[in-house]
């Protein structure tokens, strides 16, 4: 067989066990052919793709968003593969490797490569080095990968396979994997001995915790009064949302959310305080400050989940946690419990006996008081004679008014298409300010529909995450919630969702600019600079604003288009969407600073030490301030 026949017998014989149930690990393979790859893995795949579906990307980077959106919404238990041709196909996909292994999503690429012969070198796009001969565009997916290797020799493709394997199926530590594939090797033949092709069965068992750990744990939860518990996505791959109620109900334990942990359980649960941190809300965050003992269940801590190490503030606090990777389990010095987080609850059950918390009723009265809280960023109105923006700017939405011509504000907005779609609809996210409105407001009913790719916050994930999902769970209705940044960013895989008769719907927040960014910029003491989309004018971007119809653009594709300027048009918009059996896209056009705010959140940011404005002299003394206050590590 050809290496590349080999490789595709090989995926084909691939299965994956989760307590019990045995399906396919590789549903099909994501395909751009170029002349890097066409010949040799597209040959294989013609000859018989065994049960691989094959699909047609159109541009690599949304490809493998789709495959990681895929893999992430079914919790890791099925996959989709990925193969680009040599030079900046393969190029195209680093992105969307570096937002896997950011996000410890499992991901396998196929990239093709530069001739391992070296007789026709250069090939075209190669990129030559003439201190390396052997570097190639893959090697930039070294450092972005969780296993990299090069197959230069046919036989070299069992190794490097069985290690693919045992990376893509260990959530500990998973990510991207990249075979780099030089597109000689790919059409070279080898006798590869039939074990090579046995059905292999990976299972994804669940780690226990040790006695000696665990007895460290109770004690500690033992010791504390008030803990919180951060649920984060490890709580959804485990699919322990159910263990996790059932434990914060028995012992009086209130639970906040990382992105990742958002919808493991429902947001009206009595328990959950919704999200914590630099995006989080008033309830969970005035908690989060008075907690003795974090448990943090399957959360890396990013900066955002803990404010930059400045949102707890207890004298006393303790850190508790629980993860199946020791590396993250160490993070903030603390007590860890090494397990899956499924098994350590149950274990710390049978363990804590009739320990229960002092909150009493303050974790009622903090979900009571942020609901009045939503309830007011619901009806917020820029027509109201006393409205002020969420965030304080000098933008004069006037002019937004006239030439938007729309009066509303994203949290109505918001508001409205979480109150009018299906309750159990998977919302699509990624980046700018909606992640931080998504967190704090959305209300999930059902569990595994908050979808939500913070960990690289990667621009142009939103409309191909969308269409992973959807071939994840295809009897549930998809939206995409994206800025007008990031849909002129990436938006290609809508062609795509046409092509294979998967619907998705574009919820499109057009603000003309990058807003969020354009916050970050005037709330450190920066005036607006480069984050508005205006027109040239005096050789600076300060002339008029940019319009621009991307209902009409999106209905080129195929795609069933509304524009909404009211909140009436939205609501006709969602009604008329449920009924279409293609894409959707409903252009929203809404006012700047109308996004939700910190409350009570810090981030560290690096602030200009001098300036010659007094604004930015004022942002780094109080950047300073706050690291006082902030944990050092």
């Amino acid at each position: 067989m050809t290496m590349a026949q080999a490789l595709i017998k090989f995926l084909n014989q691939q299965y994956m066990d989760r307590d019990g149930e045995e399906q396919k690990l590789f549903r099909g393979i994501f395909t751009i052919f170029g002349h890097g790859n066409v010949l040799g893995l597209g040959q294989a795949l013609e000859e018989d793709s065994g049960d691989l579906e094959v699909y047609q990307g159109r541009n690599e980077q949304g490809m493998a968003h789709a495959a990681t959106a895929f893999g992430k919404q079914n919790h890791q238990k099925q996959l989709i593969a990925c193969t680009s041709s040599v030079g900046p196909g393969a190029a195209n996909m680093i992105t969307a490797a570096a937002t896997a292994t950011a996000n410890n999503v499992p991901l396998l690429l196929l990239p093709g490569d530069t001739f391992a012969s070296r007789q026709p070198d250069p090939v075209l796009q190669q990129v030559e080095q003439t201190h390396d001969a052997s570097i190639t565009t893959n090697d930039a997916y070294r450092p972005v990968s969780k296993y990299w290797d090069r197959i230069t020799r046919p036989e070299q493709l069992m190794t490097a396979m069985l290690n693919a394997m045992r990376v893509l199926t260990n959530p500990a530590d998973t990510g991207a994997v990249t075979i780099a594939l030089p597109q000689d090797v790919q059409g070279e033949a080898y006798d590869y001995p039939e074990s090579f092709f046995k059905k292999r069965v990976h299972r994804l068992n669940r780690k226990q915790p040790s006695d000696t750990e665990l007895n460290e744990a109770v004690q500690l939860i033992r010791s504390k009064k008030k803990p919180l518990i951060i649920c984060g996505g490890g709580v959804r791959y485990s699919e322990a949302g159910e263990k996790l109620k059932a434990f914060a109900e028995k012992y009086h334990i209130p639970f906040a959310e990382t992105q990742a942990g958002k919808s493991a359980v429902e947001s009206t649960h009595a328990y959950n305080l919704g999200g914590v941190g630099v995006t989080g809300n008033k309830a969970a965050n005035d908690l989060a400050r008075e907690a003795d003992l974090v448990i943090g269940v399957g959360t890396r801590f990013s900066d955002f989940t803990t404010s930059s190490k400045q949102l707890f503030q207890h004298s006393d606090v303790s850190f508790l946690n629980i993860n199946l990777s020791d590396y993250h389990a160490n993070k903030l010095d603390a007590t860890t419990l090494v397990a899956d987080a499924k098994t350590a609850l149950e274990a710390l059950d049978d363990h804590l006996g009739t320990y229960f918390t002092t909150y009493g009723n303050q974790i009622e009265q903090a979900k009571a008081e942020w609901q009045d809280e939503l309830e007011r960023l619901y009806k917020t109105n820029y027509e109201d004679e006393n409205y002020q923006p969420e965030i304080e700017s000098q933008l004069d939405l006037s002019e937004y008014q006239q030439v938007l011509k729309s009066s509303l504000t994203q949290t109505a907005v918001l508001g409205e298409v979480n109150r009018s779609i299906a309750e159990n609809a998977i919302v699509v996210g990624a980046a700018g300010s909606l992640p931080g409105d998504l967190q704090r407001m959305w209300v999930s009913h059902t569990p595994n529909t908050y979808h939500m790719e913070y960990g690289y916050s990667c621009m142009g994930y939103e409309i191909a995450g969308a269409l992973g999902a959807k071939m994840a769970a295809p009897d549930q209705e998809v939206y995409a919630m994206v800025g007008d940044g990031s849909y002129m960013m990436l938006h290609s895989e809508l062609v795509t969702s046409i092509q294979e008769g998967l619907k998705i719907n574009v919820i499109l927040f057009d603000n003309a600019g990058f807003g969020c960014i354009n916050n970050l910029q005037m709330g450190n003491g920066m005036g607006s600079f480069g984050t508005e989309f205006r027109k040239r004018e005096n050789q600076q971007l300060t002339g008029e604003l940019m319009p621009i119809d991307f209902a009409k653009s999106a209905s080129g594709y195929g795609v069933k288009t509304y524009s909404v300027r009211t909140i009436d048009e939205l609501k006709t918009a969602i009604e008329d969407a449920k009924q279409q059996n293609v894409s959707t896209l409903i252009d929203i056009k809404v006012l700047p600073k109308t996004m939700t705010d910190g409350y009570g959140s810090w981030w560290h940011v690096g602030v200009a030490e001098t300036s010659k404005k007094e604004a930015i002299q004022q942002a780094y003394k109080e950047k300073e301030k706050q690291l006082e206050i902030a944990r050092r590590y």
